[in-house]
């Protein structure tokens, strides 16, 4: 009985159980104190308009049915699939709520864009397929009037999978739950590798998956604008400033079993507003944390995690910041325009970048490995003495590649199983997840999206059953693991 009350205590529809938002009128809003100004200095200077001296359009309203906490592609995929979903047109308030629309620390301008269903999880490889039939349909579903259509610039180029001796049974394994879910993936022999792609050194290789269909790379700006574009046809509403408090109330329960447990509501989001000591109080009925790396620090902001050790109260959202290098190189000799995706037996990847020669690449780094998550420099000796090596003697032709740039982004990893969280919060009820992919959560948006919003509409997931991926698994201890990490 505990365990079903962790998964359901949010209970059906919990958005239009309590559409209407709390009010106080015992405090003046600041738009209404700015709006009183505005009067105030227009009655004594004759001739001026108020748009002259205030402008309120980046301040976030006074109420949202759903304030969304983080504006990249995983918040935008919720926001866009609430007024998709939506019974009738303007019927739910949407706010996107983002410290920092350059996206300049985001994990999803800072991807690598790749996308495939070669997971060893099968919820993912649902996820995938959902998403790459959104991907090649974008423009049937984020077309807006008068403006030019998208272009992802997918290359449909596949994923290669290298497995060594030990891992070659666990790959079969994968590929034959991943075709059973209706991926279109084959097992190749080192025979086989040499014969399609003879730039391969195939020593140390005992087996490989190859992703024939809908598979590939996209690019991640393009798919972020276009839903924060179409979102903004829908009505969505947007502010630039950084959730700093939630209010709550709070309630006690009694479960089956006699146990007591305090459920939370929050009914306002606090927004600091950018280069401002002020701060908008945003009065909702639903928050969603699609904070990416930082939904760990969203999350402790709203009480959770924050009780005994042990205690559901006391459990973590395990969700944190880490850093991954990406870096580009030139090399005249490489695999050529039908390379795929390459992922080495020990996690080293790498894929063609353009028309010119050029390739990007990487590699996650052990934890004794793992670098400073507080700034995003770049450590070059990192692909010198730990990615370059295998690089060489995995394609004999990179012994001679030339490094041009590099960059950092952050993944917002989930310490638990590496994969992502997504549904409410047992306790805090109308907290909802979108977040701790591990680096999958742009290839899975658009069908994480349409999940959440699913939940919050009708109270539980329609498309795909996502109920693994709640956040009750972390206070029980069934690890979801997600072996495939690139």
């Amino acid at each position: 009985m505990f365990r079903r009350a962790l998964q359901f205590s949010s209970g059906p529809g919990l958005l239009f159980q309590r559409l209407g938002t709390r009010r106080s009128s015992s405090i003046l809003g600041w738009d209404g104190k700015v709006s009183k100004i505005k009067k105030t200095i227009q009655s004594i200077l004759p001739g001026k308009t108020r748009d002259s001296l205030y402008n309120t359009s980046h301040l976030p309203p006074e109420h949202s049915d759903v304030v969304i906490v983080g504006g990249g592609v995983l918040g935008l995929s919720v926001a866009f699939w609430l007024k998709k979903l939506e019974k009738k047109q303007g019927a739910i308030r949407v706010l996107v709520v983002d410290r920092d629309y350059t996206y300049s620390k985001a994990s999803t301008g800072l991807s690598v864009g790749g996308i495939r269903q070669q997971f060893s999880l099968p919820e993912n490889v649902q996820l995938s397929l959902f998403s790459i039939n959104f991907l090649r349909n974008i423009n049937e579903y984020l077309a807006v009037v008068d403006a030019p259509p998208l272009d992802l610039q997918f290359s449909p180029s596949g994923y290669l999978l290298l497995a060594s001796e030990k891992d070659a049974a666990t790959l079969e394994k994968n590929v034959r739950m991943q075709r059973q879910e209706g991926a279109k993936v084959c097992l190749m022999s080192p025979e086989q590798l040499r014969n399609k792609f003879p730039w391969i050194n195939t020593e140390g290789v005992a087996l490989a998956s190859y992703g024939m269909e809908d598979e590939g790379w996209f690019d991640p700006w393009s798919l972020l604008q276009g839903l924060r574009r179409k979102a903004q046809s829908m009505g969505v509403l947007f502010c630039q400033g950084e959730v700093t408090r939630f209010v709550t109330s709070s309630s006690r329960m009694e479960t089956s079993s006699g146990e007591q447990m305090i459920l939370k509501r929050i009914y306002e989001v606090h927004v600091k507003m950018n280069h401002s000591l002020e701060y908008q109080p945003v009065e909702c009925a639903i928050v969603i944390n699609a904070g990416g790396a930082w939904s760990g620090q969203i999350a402790e902001l709203a009480g959770i995690g924050k009780g005994p050790p042990g205690t559901l109260e006391g459990t973590k959202l395990p969700v944190e910041p880490r850093k991954r290098y990406v870096y580009l190189w030139h090399c005249p000799q490489g695999p050529g325009l039908e390379a795929p995706l390459v992922t080495n037996t020990n996690g080293v990847y790498f894929r063609r970048e353009g028309l010119g020669n050029n390739y990007l690449g990487g590699r996650n780094p052990t934890e004794e490995e793992e670098p400073d998550p507080t700034n995003l420099e770049v450590d070059y000796d990192f692909f010198q003495y730990k990615v370059w090596p295998h690089l060489a003697k995995r394609v004999p032709a990179f012994k001679t590649l030339k490094v041009r740039s590099a960059w950092a982004g952050y993944y917002d990893y989930n310490t638990f199983d590496q994969n992502g969280v997504v549904g409410p919060h047992p306790l805090v009820v109308n907290m909802y997840f979108a977040t701790g992919f591990s680096g999958h959560g742009l290839q899975h948006a658009p069908a994480v999206g349409r999940a959440v919003a699913e939940m919050v509409l009708e109270g539980h997931f329609q498309t795909i059953n996502m109920s693994p991926f709640l956040f009750s698994r972390f206070y029980l201890g069934e690890k979801f693991q997600e072996c495939n990490i690139i």
